[in-house]
């Protein structure tokens, strides 16, 4: 299957991606303060402000912190500087929002857990962008390796390669449903649904980075799943919990 990339729209080229992301932003928002009208939220407007600016800006640093640790030993020349510096990913973004929000509780003195409410609208986000990267092919680090199976696809450069985006589209897909269900069905302690959210993305992402051409520095481990272990490590009580719940 060949995938048009770098439509044309009214004559212009277009950055599908960036405009992807930049409605991911838009719409993730917007549901969330639907979700919030909605709810019996007990933080209050105001540390909820501090709350979301702590993630925004956390979020600003994983992700372009975690997105230059993925080739640290890229030549840093003039051509390249600008693209460098626009280096970022979700996964260092979701992780550095995370220590954004915990910086941010202690400084306001909010003891309350506060991730429930963004969980739907990160994941809505997430998939919005993915397709953004999807439809952007190998001109986005989203691609996987050169592949014979069934699933293989022309994502630009005439090689057969795993559809790494589309594949995360799906597992987007199962998320949502899966944990609206566990939050219907269940009764969570408050802050619950965002650690299982956290566990089961990262987790995720930890096994489909191995059918990307990372560069591979520590332990066969590229960047992305050595931070996915990090992840997985500050949240270890949860997962034993949940290993312990499921005997």
């Amino acid at each position: 299957m060949n995938i048009p990339y770098n439509p044309i729209l009214f004559g212009y080229n277009i950055n599908i991606h960036l405009v992807l992301e930049y409605l991911a932003f838009f719409i993730a928002f917007r549901y969330y303060i639907l979700l919030r009208r909605k709810s019996n939220d007990v933080i209050s407007s105001n540390n909820r402000l501090s709350i979301i600016l702590g993630a925004a800006l956390g979020a600003l640093i994983g992700s372009r912190l975690v997105g230059f640790l993925e080739n640290p030993f890229v030549d840093i020349s003039q051509e390249n500087i600008i693209q460098l510096l626009n280096t970022k990913t979700i996964m260092g973004g979701l992780f550095g929002g995370l220590l954004g929000v915990e910086i941010a509780k202690k400084r306001i003195g909010e003891t309350q857990s506060s991730g429930d409410l963004f969980v739907f609208p990160i994941i809505l986000g997430i998939f919005i962008g993915r397709i953004g990267c999807f439809l952007s092919g190998i001109n986005e680090f989203t691609y996987g390796i050169e592949t014979t199976s069934i699933f293989g696809m022309n994502l630009g450069d005439a090689q057969l390669r795993h559809p790494i985006a589309l594949y995360e589209l799906i597992f987007l897909i199962l998320l949502f449903f899966s944990l609206n269900r566990i939050k219907n069905k269940t009764t969570l302690k408050n802050g619950d649904l965002f650690k299982w959210f956290m566990i089961l993305y990262f987790a995720f992402r930890f096994f489909i980075e191995l059918l990307k051409p990372n560069v591979f520095y520590f332990f066969g481990l590229s960047t992305i799943q050595i931070l996915c272990l990090i992840c997985l490590l500050y949240y270890h009580k949860t997962i034993l919990n949940i290993v312990k719940n499921a005997r």
